[in-house]
C-alpha cells in the first residue's frame, strides 16, 4: 500500500482528511480552521478524546503567534511554538487519520509537508477499584481498568526500574487496537519476546473488539482442542508486576481490564496473590489446599460413579457414601444433568438484575435442592457431591482451568458409565495425555517443573518460600 504523503497544499490535505475521517458525517469528528502567524491551519480531533482545557490554551497560544515568529518547517514549529510535552511529526496522511481516530489531535499548516500530532488524549474511564474476580484476603485493593495507560501506570508504580519496558504495538486492520508488551529487559527471554512481537505484528485479523481471548487464540497456534489455559489472566497489578520480575511477559490490551501472562504452566495458574500476603507456612497451606481441591474436583464424581457400579469395592468404613434411595433417573444422567444445571445457574447469576438476585437464588435452591430430591429425580448424595464440586471450582480463580477440569470430568463420567473400570482408567489417561502433550506459548512443557523434572523449581512452585535475595 502506497503512502499518501502530506502536501504543502493545505486544501489537498483537507480534502483527503475530510473524506477519510468523515467530517460532516460523523458528529464527533471535529474540524477547526484557524490562522497561525498569517498561515491557514487545520485542526482535527475527536470529541470526547481530547482535553478541552489543553486545546483551549493551545488555541489561545496559536492565535497570538505573529508572522515573524513562524518557522520554515513543521519540525521547527513543533520545537519552538507548540508548548506541550507529547508532540510528534508525521508525513503520512493515512497514519494521521489513524492517530486522530485514536484520540490524537492533528495540526496541519499551509506550506508544511508534515503534520504535527499533539497527544492531548483523555478517555472515558472508570476509577481504579478492587477487581470483582481476583479478590484477596489481605493486600492492595486496586485493579486494572479498561484504559491501557492507567494499567501501565499501575505496573510502573510497583516497578521503578530503568529495565522495565512498555512496548506499544497495534493489531486489527479495522480496529487498530493498542497492545502493550510489558517486560524486564534484563530478565526476559529475548527469543520468546521476539516470537510474541512478530506474531502480534503479523496478525491478519480485522478487529480485536472482543480483544483478549481473540488475541490469545491468535498468539497460540498449537492444539486448539486442548482446553487447558495457555495464558494466565489477572486483573491485579501486583500479580502482573510479580510476574514481570520473574522474567515473564505481560500483554495489556486496550479496553480490557485484565492482563495476559505468558508463558504459563499448570502450576502458574494455581498461584494466587494471597499466597504472598500471608506468612510462608500459611501461604504454603493455601497453595497446597488449592492444588488438592483441584484434583478432588476432577476425581470425586467419576470415582463415586465407579464405586456405585462396583459396590463391593467400597472400602470398609466408607459404606456411608453409597446411594441408599432408588430414584427414576440413572446415576450417570443425574450427574450430567447437574453439571449442566450448575452452568445454567452461573449464567443466570451473571444475567440476573441485582434487585432480583436474592429471590431467584432462594427459588433455585428450593427447586434444585429440596424439591428435586423429594420428587424422586435425584439422590441426595449426588446433590451433595455435585454441590461440593461446584463450590470447589471457585477455590482457584482461573475460569479456564475450571472448565478444562469440568470437560475432562464429564469425559471420565461418560467413559466410566459405558466401559466401567476401563473407562475410568481411560478417562485418567486422556487427562494425563492432555497435560503431557500440552505446550505453553513458549513451547515449554505445560507440567514444568514436574515434567521435565526440576526439583528446586518444583519446590518453589509447590511451597511458598521467602523472597529471594536481590540480584547482583
Amino acid at each position: 500500500m502506497t503512502m499518501k504523503k502530506v502536501s504543502g497544499d493545505l486544501a489537498k490535505n483537507r480534502d483527503y482528511l475530510d473524506r477519510q475521517l468523515g467530517v460532516g458525517e460523523s458528529f464527533d469528528v471535529l474540524y477547526r480552521n484557524v490562522e497561525i502567524g498569517k498561515k491557514n491551519a487545520a485542526l482535527y480531533m475527536i470529541d470526547g478524546f481530547c482535553k478541552d482545557e489543553v486545546m483551549q490554551k493551545l488555541l489561545q497560544h496559536f492565535i497570538g503567534i505573529t508572522k515573524e515568529q513562524m518557522p520554515e518547517d513543521a519540525a521547527e514549529m513543533s520545537r519552538q511554538l507548540v508548548p506541550y510535552g507529547e508532540v510528534d511529526l508525521c508525513d503520512d496522511l493515512d497514519e494521521i487519520c489513524r492517530q486522530v481516530m485514536s484520540g490524537v489531535t492533528a495540526l496541519l499548516l499551509e506550506g508544511y509537508e508534515q503534520g504535527i500530532l499533539i497527544d492531548a488524549r483523555t478517555y472515558p474511564a472508570r476509577s481504579v477499584g478492587e477487581p470483582e474476580k481476583d479478590k484477596v484476603l489481605r493486600g492492595s485493593k486496586d485493579g486494572f481498568v479498561e484504559t491501557i495507560v492507567f494499567n501501565t501506570a499501575l505496573i510502573r508504580r510497583r516497578i521503578r526500574s530503568t529495565q522495565l519496558r512498555m512496548e506499544m504495538l497495534q493489531a486489527g486492520k479495522t480496529s487498530h487496537t493498542d497492545i502493550v508488551l510489558c517486560y524486564m529487559e534484563d530478565r526476559v527471554d529475548q527469543q520468546f519476546l521476539e516470537k510474541i512481537r512478530n506474531r502480534i505484528q503479523n496478525l491478519q485479523v480485522d478487529a480485536l473488539t472482543l480483544n483478549q481471548e481473540s488475541l490469545a487464540e491468535c498468539l497460540y497456534q498449537g492444539r486448539w482442542w486442548n482446553p487447558f489455559p495457555k495464558f494466565r489472566f489477572s486483573e491485579r497489578p501486583d500479580t502482573a508486576a510479580a510476574q514481570v520480575l520473574e522474567g515473564n511477559i505481560i500483554i495489556l490490551v486496550d479496553n480490557s481490564p485484565s492482563a495476559l501472562i505468558t508463558p504459563t504452566s499448570l502450576f502458574d495458574v494455581l498461584e494466587e496473590a494471597d499466597d504472598y500476603y500471608f506468612p510462608p507456612i500459611t501461604g504454603t497451606y493455601l497453595r497446597l489446599s488449592r492444588l488438592l481441591i483441584a484434583i478432588v474436583t476432577y476425581f470425586l464424581t467419576p470415582t463415586f460413579l465407579l464405586l456405585m457400579e462396583y459396590p463391593q469395592w467400597i472400602p470398609k468404613g466408607f459404606e456411608f457414601i453409597a446411594v441408599r434411595d432408588t430414584v427414576y433417573i440413572p446415576l450417570i444422567w443425574q450427574l450430567l444433568l447437574l453439571e449442566l444445571a450448575i452452568d445454567g445457574l452461573k449464567l443466570a447469576a451473571v444475567n440476573t438484575p441485582n434487585m432480583l438476585s436474592t429471590p431467584l437464588s432462594v427459588m433455585a435452591a428450593l427447586v434444585l435442592g429440596e424439591f428435586s430430591v423429594k420428587s424422586g429425580w435425584f439422590n441426595s448424595e449426588v446433590m451433595l457431591y455435585m454441590a461440593f464440586v461446584a463450590v470447589a471450582n471457585y477455590t482457584q480463580n482461573s475460569l479456564e482451568l475450571g472448565y478444562a477440569l469440568k470437560f475432562m470430568r464429564i469425559i471420565n463420567l461418560v467413559l466410566t458409565a459405558i466401559f466401567g473400570v476401563w473407562g475410568y482408567v481411560g478417562g485418567i489417561v486422556i487427562l494425563a495425555v492432555s497435560l503431557l502433550f500440552n505446550r505453553t506459548v513458549s513451547s515449554r512443557s505445560y507440567l514444568y517443573p514436574l515434567v521435565p523434572f526440576h526439583g528446586k523449581q518444583l519446590g518453589h512452585q509447590l511451597f511458598r518460600t521467602r523472597l529471594p535475595a536481590a540480584r547482583k
